[in-house]
């Protein structure tokens, strides 16, 4: 460590945090540090390591500093982001371009040189008065070729804190790698807080990606998507390095699914939030290897997967007994569980859908709260926020997947891509091959709007792969990357399009909210050779019989002819459609889109075309299946 480093973090450590520090020999780490205490003014600073004592002393700091408040439940504590910091916020969420360099039209973008001066004017002095924390952390299993080492400094002990439960720490691993450390920065302050311990210059958020040095700066803000610099923030400095090294990092989660015979499963998938990933991640009866983000990369012509994450930050809303028993035992039974933005009423909290009946009064993210108060505009302010929250380790859950921390990932059989598409994909359809796949249910991913984002709901727009607002590399690039990624493998994951969102004429859903575990129990069968499926002009579909064995299997329920058609007829003029809008999307937003893109969707409007000539406007699965006789 140069003299300069040293002798201005030894004005504000102790000895052991100093120590601990100058254990790690990588100057640019020292740099960083020194940088960041330059230029935040902390009163003191605190480097944890991997020990269970500086684990307790975070969640103990976190209580203390009134971050977090305890709940009814042992283990259990709420944190409150207040109202105007509820999701991530692409506004204020920008990459940092330097002169000369270019990104996608549809990414959000500030010149490196403003964008720098004006998040570091921001962060000047953010932690006069406080302690900062030195977090050491790592994405991907430890001592692996998944692995990333991450370093945050933050002045947020509900920041630690969630790093805990989300993330691996990495104190041993930096010390290990030494000098070959190359690791990713971020620096967080929650600026200004009020007396409820809340960021209250909303005004002045800013989450700045600045990929040249791999470094996420975030202020005035505690919401953990834009505070946790390893969830999305790094995601897109993952994609940068991923595309640099030749594999993939991914927006999705990573199951395993139980077959036949004790034979188990690997799939993943992506869905934008609120369209179904983590419910579909968490089914009953199957394993959990992560929720989130996954990293794949080609071994010996095998794909194999790791979870960057350890644990779940998860949408509460509709989380319920009946649904989502597992979650529900977790969010219900002693452990470590951190709350967000929900409603508290005697140490117990309540969210949006849970099932039980809602008090009329408590502390929510707007403090206190009585049924019928409305915000500054006279809105009526609900009991808990949409994207209320829960933090908590996988390996709380029992249907934690065994292979979570394994050093070389497990081999990947399936991905599904699921968007939220009222009118045109059916529920369940398999690719006719990888490039297919790729484009027509991946790089077409439509969906509407949530409230995950801040902004307005119920916008249809292309959100590609469901991780567009996260790619930090040309759009066209990343999915070149992705058909290029199917080239190294022997047997690419057969890849799959799902829909949860379809709506019949009258505006209802065709799909029951657990239908999905009979299109994933499909899917396991299908990579594994052991049930047909019928071609469609968009892809393969399950056959009828195959549906009522496995209704009747996993979901005990009778499956007819009639529910057969109304979720799998083939809508032509629906999917033309969806072909225009993907098309336009990528001619307008994507000036390098691959060729191969515009030449699979001709293909596919093609197919739907005959479809037409031959059997009208809408078709019946039944009519596609040569072994069904009529019914």
């Amino acid at each position: 460590m140069s003299n300069d480093h040293l002798k201005l973090l030894a004005s504000k450590m102790d000895e052991e945090s100093l120590k601990r520090l100058t254990a790690i020999e990588n100057e640019r780490l020292h740099e960083f540090i020194a940088d960041a205490v330059e230029l935040c003014q902390p009163e003191t600073v605190w480097v944890s390591t991997d020990s269970a004592t500086d684990t307790a002393h975070t969640r103990k700091m976190a209580l203390e500093r009134r971050e977090e408040m305890p709940l009814a439940i042992e283990g259990h504590t709420v944190h409150f982001d207040g109202m105007n910091d509820q999701g991530r916020d692409r506004e204020v969420t920008k990459y940092l371009v330097p002169n000369g360099d270019s990104l996608s039209k549809a990414l959000n973008q500030i010149g490196r040189d403003e964008g720098l001066a004006e998040v570091r004017g921001l962060l000047e002095g953010s932690m006069r008065g406080r302690e900062m924390i030195v977090r050491f952390m790592t994405l991907g299993p430890n001592n692996s070729d998944f692995s990333i080492p991450c370093v945050e400094c933050t002045d947020s002990f509900y920041v630690s804190h969630s790093l805990n439960l989300l993330y691996r720490t990495g104190y041993e691993e930096f010390k290990r790698l030494g000098s070959q450390a190359q690791f990713f920065t971020t620096l967080h302050s929650c600026g200004k807080m009020d007396e409820r311990m809340v960021s209250s210059e909303p005004d002045k958020k800013r989450i700045y990606i600045d990929y040249s040095t791999d470094t996420v700066y975030s202020v005035n803000t505690q919401y953990a998507g834009n505070t946790v610099g390893l969830k999305k923030l790094a995601l897109r400095l993952t994609i940068r390095k991923a595309d640099r090294e030749g594999w993939l990092a991914e927006h999705m989660f990573l199951m395993g699914v139980n077959g036949p015979d004790g034979r188990k499963t690997y799939l993943a998938g992506a869905f934008p939030s609120a369209c179904g990933k983590t419910s579909t991640a968490m089914l009953p009866g199957e394993s959990i290897l992560g929720d989130d983000i996954a990293y794949f990369r080609a071994v010996k012509g095998r794909c194999v997967a790791a979870n960057a994450e350890s644990g779940i930050f998860g949408i509460i809303q509709n989380v319920n007994a009946n649904d989502d028993p597992v979650i529900w035992d977790v969010l219900n039974k002693p452990g470590e569980v951190v709350f967000s933005n929900v409603l508290i009423n005697e140490g117990r909290p309540y969210w949006l859908g849970m099932g039980v009946e809602t008090p009329d009064e408590g502390e929510n993210f707007s403090g206190s709260w009585y049924k019928g108060k409305k915000d500054a505009d006279g809105a009526e302010i609900p009991p808990a926020h949409k994207n209320a929250r829960y933090a908590v380790s996988l390996k709380a859950l029992e249907n934690c997947d065994p292979e979570l921390d394994n050093p070389e990932g497990v081999e990947l059989a399936g991905i599904m891509y699921g968007g939220r598409d009222a009118k045109a994909y059916v529920p369940c359809q398999e690719s006719f091959s990888w490039e297919h796949g790729i484009i027509a249910y991946g790089a077409s991913l439509e969906t509407e709007t949530t409230f995950a984002t801040i902004g307005k709901e119920g916008v249809p727009e292309i959100n590609l792969m469901s991780i567009q607002d996260f790619v930090a590399i040309s759009l066209g690039k990343y999915v070149q990357n992705n058909l290029d990624f199917g080239e190294k493998l022997n047997k690419p994951p057969t890849i799959f399009g799902v829909n949860y969102f379809l709506r019949d004429s009258e505006g209802n859903f065709v799909n029951g909210v657990r239908d999905k575990h009979v299109w994933v129990k499909w899917m396991e069968l299908r990579v594994n050779g052991d049930v047909d499926a019928v071609e469609t002009p968009t892809g393969l579909i399950p056959r009828y019989d195959d549906l009522v064995r496995l209704f009747s299997e996993v979901l005990d329920k009778e499956y007819s002819v009639e529910d057969y058609e109304r979720q799998f007829s083939i809508r032509i003029s629906e999917n033309l459609a969806k072909i225009e809008r993907v098309q336009d999307f990528y001619r307008k937003s994507v000036t390098d889109a691959p060729g191969r893109l515009f030449d699979e969707l001709a293909s596919q409007r093609d197919r739907l075309e005959q479809a037409r000539a031959k059997y009208g406007d809408y078709v019946s699965p039944m009519v596609l299946d040569d072994s069904v006789e009529a019914r």
